[in-house]
């Protein structure tokens, strides 16, 4: 398969939101005083990293298997709703540090959610553009993910 001038530019784009992500991820984990936030950041943190991965396949020609990845990703998603309240160790400082750095990453997956809808449109290979479409899925669960904790633990005000 080869892409368009169009669409390389696209996937490099993509591939530095993903990049963008991973990174702001690694900071929100050592920057988080709840251990089960952290978790939940590192796990996030690692399925950006095989978003990064895919695009990698789809710029180098190759378009990978959805399928086969959907069962590896699903084993690693977090569980926000399984965690206990928010720690008693933690301060009022420190919870209102975790709902930021939340926020943060909230409307950051918002964005990058954004941007694959905008560029499943822009390519012409209905398979690219079904694997574009599950990592936009996948966004969409990782700011569900997000949205979970800080409504469970009173950092989302609606």
């Amino acid at each position: 398969m080869v892409l368009t001038q169009k669409e390389t530019m696209l996937i490099d784009d993509l591939k530095t939101y993903e990049k963008l992500c991973i990174e702001k991820y690694t900071k929100a984990s050592q920057c988080a005083c709840d251990m089960n936030l952290k978790t939940v950041f590192d796990q996030l943190k690692m399925q950006e990293q095989e978003h990064l991965k895919t695009l990698e396949q789809i710029q180098n020609g190759t378009v990978p298997n959805v399928n086969a990845q959907g069962g590896q990703q699903a084993k690693a998603k977090p569980g926000a709703n399984d965690q206990a309240a928010y720690p008693t160790g933690c301060n009022d400082a420190n919870k209102q540090n975790d709902q930021f750095l939340c926020q943060d990453l909230l409307s950051g997956e918002k964005h990058v959610s954004n941007v694959y809808d905008t560029c499943i449109f822009e390519f012409k290979n209905a398979d690219v553009r079904n694997v574009l479409n599950h990592i936009q899925k996948e966004e969409q669960e990782h700011g569900q993910i997000i949205f979970d904790y800080m409504s469970k633990n009173g950092m989302y005000n609606a």
